[in-house]
Parts: C-alpha cells; sequence; structure tokens
C-alpha cells in the first residue's frame, strides 16, 4: 500500500531562523532512500492575524509502508532527525498515513 510520511512542523519561535535552516532540512528529507515523490507547504497566514494551526509541512511518499519504514531506520534519517528537531522549535509531528484512493 502506498505510504507517506508527513512532517508537521508548528509555527517556530523564530521564523526567521526557522526559513534560514529550512533548506538543509528539506535536503536532508530528500535523501531518505525509496522516496517515490516530495512535496512540500508553507501554511497561509491567518487573515484575522492570529496563529495559524501548522507552519508548513513536507511529505515524502513511498511505495509501501516497508519502504518508508527502511527509510527513516538507515543512516540518511540519522542525519535528517536531529535536524528536524533542532529546528522544530515549536514542535514538529511526524505521521505514517497509508494512502486511500480516491
Amino acid at each position: 500500500m502506498p505510504t507517506k510520511i508527513t512532517f508537521i512542523y508548528d509555527n517556530p519561535t523564530d521564523p526567521d531562523a526557522f526559513e534560514a535552516a529550512y533548506p538543509e532540512n528539506l535536503a536532508l528529507a530528500k535523501k531518505l532512500p525509496g522516496i517515490t515523490k516530495v512535496e512540500t507547504s508553507k501554511v497561509w497566514p491567518k487573515e484575522d492575524g492570529s496563529p495559524t494551526p501548522a507552519y508548513r509541512t513536507i511529505d515524502l511518499y513511498f511505495e509501501n509502508y516497508d519502504a518508508a519504514s527502511a527509510a527513516v531506520s538507515g543512516a540518511e534519517a540519522g542525519a535528517l532527525f536531529p535536524n528536524v528537531q533542532e529546528i522544530a522549535t515549536g514542535g514538529v509531528r511526524i505521521l505514517f498515513n497509508h494512502l486511500e484512493e480516491s
């Protein structure tokens, strides 16, 4: 079954510092083995100026759950996950998703 790993970055304490570190974070994520597709997004600000429910997301697509699990168990993940924790000053959630057909 196709699988997606989603990184949901909550609002950082210093958005400028996050943005400065984000390109390296994304480059490390793209090095995970077995990725078939990468999508990134930045959450639009709310019109009333209140905090958004999240700041950025990264979606990494894999052929199946086993490929995704192997990707987060290898040496590349050993470089990625400390970086994720370092830049995610507002918090981060990481989800494994089973993709359903629409």
